[in-house]
């Protein structure tokens, strides 16, 4: 269990690069709740707070293989500190603006949809320049160890971001939750960039001359259904903190949307130890499956099919389903590593944040509706109908790519 670590603390630089990284991601876990609530307590409307939370990530998408082909060609150290810096700016702007005394009707929230989407695009890429240089340090097994090693570390933000994220919320208000994650989403990227320059990976990995740097990335054999299918699962899996705040909200008990996303957290953090030290090639459908059907497994335990639900009932399976979380998204981190050449995997980690936010973006109002309309349990259907079409998605992919041969061997799910 413990092997994935062994092998990546002996990589020199890798842990402090390793903990730094985590540490410039520390306000993505929190973005999407604390924005839930200070749109919904600012409107009165779960949709409302789904329509801005999309405009944001959309913003995020467009930025993802931008700000990715750029980290290949600069100094990532510079633009993480350049984007960290724009991106706090615009998230306190947002904060000023929805706050209950604020200058902006409620009614025109639809102003600042133009504003989340610049936010957006100012987004700091900690996640693919995170995730692209390890192949540049490490190699086979060692390589191997630190996705593993990233996906499971990774969920301890989402243990204690949304703890934190909700006190905030619940002990002050949601526009000092905004603020608090402004600083982090701009301190934390800076620090990510201090690392880099201390572990000499101030430059860019790029070759001068005939480096394939016009070809499309999506060309390469399996990028397009591994992109088809990060948006659908982790749309569906980032719905659920919508589900959470909604039912939370409902009870009085704000709160209670971070203790359960801490316990859905838990549960992946445990699922990523217990998988780490697990040989072999991963399978991918079925890693993927199993957190499909965590969501499914919600839809009979919430509103209005559970009235009164129970807190208890619900983190149970939260924590059950979480354990195939992060052992998931380290099986796609390194497929994408081995689909990708070495001078475009911040752009291919890029368009694969891309994905997700355009999975996030679509997810997020469709959450937003079912809560309004439909209560929590048809929000939490609608993120399980999301995850399981992802896995039929890859399971097709799968049979049609043991076909030919270079597919099988970079994409099928084994």
């Amino acid at each position: 269990m413990l092997r994935p670590y062994r092998l990546l603390a002996a990589v020199p630089n890798a842990t402090s690069l390793m903990v730094c990284s985590l540490l410039g991601r520390l306000h993505m876990p929190a973005i999407a709740m604390v924005m839930s609530f200070l749109i919904a307590d600012w409107t009165g409307s779960y949709a409302a707070g789904g329509v801005l939370g999309a405009a944001l990530t959309i913003g995020q998408g467009i930025a993802g293989p931008l700000r990715g082909r750029a980290a290949d060609r600069s100094s990532a150290p510079k633009l993480l500190l350049v984007s960290g810096a724009l991106y706090g700016l615009g998230l306190v702007v947002i904060a000023l603006l929805a706050r209950q005394d604020g200058p902006l009707d409620p009614a025109l929230w639809w102003v600042l949809l133009p504003l989340c989407v610049l936010t957006g695009l100012a987004h700091p890429p900690v996640t693919q320049v995170g995730r692209a240089i390890w192949p540049r340090i490490s190699r086979g097994p060692a390589r191997e160890a630190a996705y593993a090693v990233e996906a499971t570390m990774q969920e301890l933000l989402f243990v204690v971001t949304p703890v934190l994220a909700a006190s905030a919320v619940a002990f002050w208000n949601p526009v000092v939750a905004t603020l608090l994650c402004a600083v982090a989403s701009a301190v934390g990227p800076a620090v990510f960039a201090a690392a880099l320059w201390r572990a000499g990976l101030r430059d860019a990995p790029i070759r001068a001359e005939g480096d394939g740097g016009g070809a499309s990335l999506f060309r390469l054999p399996g990028f397009v259904p591994m992109l088809a299918f990060s948006a659908l699962i982790v749309g569906g899996l980032v719905s659920v903190d919508l589900v959470l705040v909604g039912w939370s909200r409902e009870r009085e008990t704000p709160e209670l949307a971070g203790v359960l996303a801490a316990v859905w957290a838990v549960g992946s953090l445990v699922g990523g130890l217990l998988m780490g030290g697990v040989t072999g090639r991963p399978r991918l459908w079925l890693r993927a499956l199993l957190a499909a059907l965590g969501l499914v497994a919600l839809v009979p335990a919430l509103p209005p099919v559970a009235e009164p639900a129970s807190p208890w009932l619900v983190g149970l399976i939260l924590f059950a389903g979480g354990t195939a979380i992060a052992p998931t998204l380290a099986a796609v981190n390194g497929r994408l590593a081995e689909i990708a050449p070495d001078e475009r995997r911040s752009e291919a980690f890029g368009w694969f944040s891309t994905a997700t936010t355009a999975g996030v973006a679509v997810a997020s109002p469709v959450a937003g509706s079912m809560l309004d309309t439909a209560g929590p349990a048809a929000a939490a259907a609608a993120a399980g109908a999301a995850a399981l079409l992802s896995v039929s998605l890859v399971a097709r992919h799968s049979v049609r790519g043991s076909r030919i041969p270079r597919v099988a061997e970079e994409t099928a799910p084994t």
